[in-house]
């Protein structure tokens, strides 16, 4: 029998090789395409054309290695749950700006990259150290707080998917009528399929969109494919560019690891929902600590291997409802498939050949979807007065500075460097006037049923 009458296998039974393969494929499907596109974007963002194939290997293997350990539980490490890891968008922001940094003060492709995993690495310890004190942060980080910054970091990310519906930065056809079309025949294709009434339809949206838009540039000469080199093995190397840290690019990541640690609770919270399990005794606080602590463990590995900053997905938690599959043992087969997908080059080489307008068209969805994501944390509850007010200065602020970088020039580069980014100015503001502003009394409830007590 399985732990929940809705499961065909309960967290905690073994599905036989086949059925558990194919379930595992399925939840591959479903998040491959968000392992790929960060390094996808930052790569393009920072002209790192030529390791674009290395680091999504890396994001492919370190996401394997990931979904491993939270799927096995072992000392602790773990939720013990089906849990696929992969590149959090979050960090695409704040990593492209400080790579663009370091190209301002005259460093190359080996420095960028250096300098963004040697930070990244040190960012790494916020959600194991985080991962021990979970309780008393819920209580700072809000519903109010971290769906302000989410909504920020999808606003802030759909400049960039704009962009590459252009054709990509410096591109000789930038916005060209061919373009515009490939992109938007891409993104009618996924909210088509999306908006479907068959499942596997809706689950495969991004995936066959995408398909569909490298056979229209193929067809249309926006696609060349040059094939996938020489090499069809590759053995990972450790810190292969070096290793260098800057405090004021370190600060706004160290914030968004801050957020991604609360968006993780919320996704092993719905995952141990959807699994049959109890969300209030101390086995689940075990899972959220051991999640988080495999978090922390995947980020140290991904920013050793050089992949960019990891945490765990959402969409999983679909593919368990759709198929009644709850069981973690499916998670190692998840994670073996992705490792085998990242030692392999021309898998990764075969994904960056994607065109701009086909990739600036699937992340609309995705990126418009992060912003809906924080709306909806932001509106769970109705909001107070103080609720607006944090929340108006923190989109305020946030895009605020975006929109005008000139606001920080008479500011220490320190400073500047440190809120460049809306989710770093915008989250600074919303966590100093969550704590500093007080909550109304209410008339009508009492104060225990308040949405802002709960986590």
């Amino acid at each position: 029998m399985s732990d929940n009458n809705s499961l065909l296998y309960g967290l905690d039974q073994r599905v036989p090789p086949l059925p558990a393969f194919f379930s595992a494929l399925q939840h591959v499907l479903a998040g491959v395409v968000g392992v790929i596109t960060p390094p996808l974007i930052i790569g393009g963002a920072l002209g790192l054309g030529e390791w674009l194939p290395y680091l999504i290997s890396m994001s492919l293997l370190v996401s394997g290695i990931g979904t491993f350990l939270q799927s096995n539980r072992v000392c602790g490490i773990g939720a013990g749950m089906i849990c696929m890891q992969g590149p959090s968008f979050a960090f695409v922001g704040v990593a492209i700006a400080g790579g663009m940094w370091v190209k301002q003060q005259g460093g190359g492709a080996h420095d960028v990259l250096a300098m963004l995993f040697g930070v990244n690495a040190v960012a790494a310890l916020v959600p194991i150290v985080v991962s021990r004190f979970i309780e008393p942060l819920k209580k700072v980080f809000t519903p109010i707080v971290t769906g302000s910054v989410i909504a920020l970091i999808g606003i802030s990310l759909i400049k960039v998917a704009m962009v590459n519906w252009c054709g990509g930065e410096q591109a000789k056809d930038f916005a060209s009528p061919g373009n515009i079309a490939l992109g938007a025949i891409t993104l009618a294709v996924i909210v088509l399929l999306g908006c479907a009434r068959n499942r596997w339809l809706r689950l495969s949206s991004i995936v066959i969109g995408m398909a569909i838009g490298c056979v229209v540039a193929a067809l249309s000469g926006k696609f060349h494919f040059t094939g996938v080199g020489d090499s069809w093995f590759r053995l990972p190397a450790l810190f292969p560019f070096g290793f260098h840290f800057n405090t004021a690019i370190f600060l706004p990541i160290a914030l968004i690891s801050l957020v991604c640690i609360l968006e993780a609770v919320g996704d092993l919270t719905a995952n141990c929902l959807i699994s049959g399990r109890s969300i209030t005794d101390a086995e689940f606080r075990s899972r959220l600590k051991g999640g988080v602590l495999a978090d922390g463990i995947s980020c140290v590995l991904a920013a050793m291997l050089c992949a960019f900053p990891n945490t765990t997905f959402a969409q999983n938690n679909g593919v368990i409802q759709m198929t009644g599959v709850a069981s973690r043992f499916v998670g190692r087969y998840i994670g073996v498939i992705l490792v085998l997908l990242g030692l392999f080059p021309p898998f990764g080489e075969l994904l960056r050949q994607i065109p701009a307008p086909v990739l600036g068209g699937a992340t609309m969805v995705m990126f418009g979807c992060v912003v809906v994501a924080g709306i909806r944390i932001i509106t769970q509850a109705p909001l107070e007065q103080r609720d607006v007010i944090i929340v108006a200065l923190t989109f305020g602020v946030g895009l605020g500075i975006q929109a005008v970088p000139e606001f920080l020039a008479h500011f220490p580069s320190f400073i500047a460097n440190l809120l460049g980014s809306a989710a770093a100015s915008g989250g600074l503001v919303a966590i100093v006037l969550s704590m500093a502003i007080p909550h109304q009394k209410s008339t009508t409830a009492p104060e225990g049923e308040r949405s802002h007590d709960r986590a």
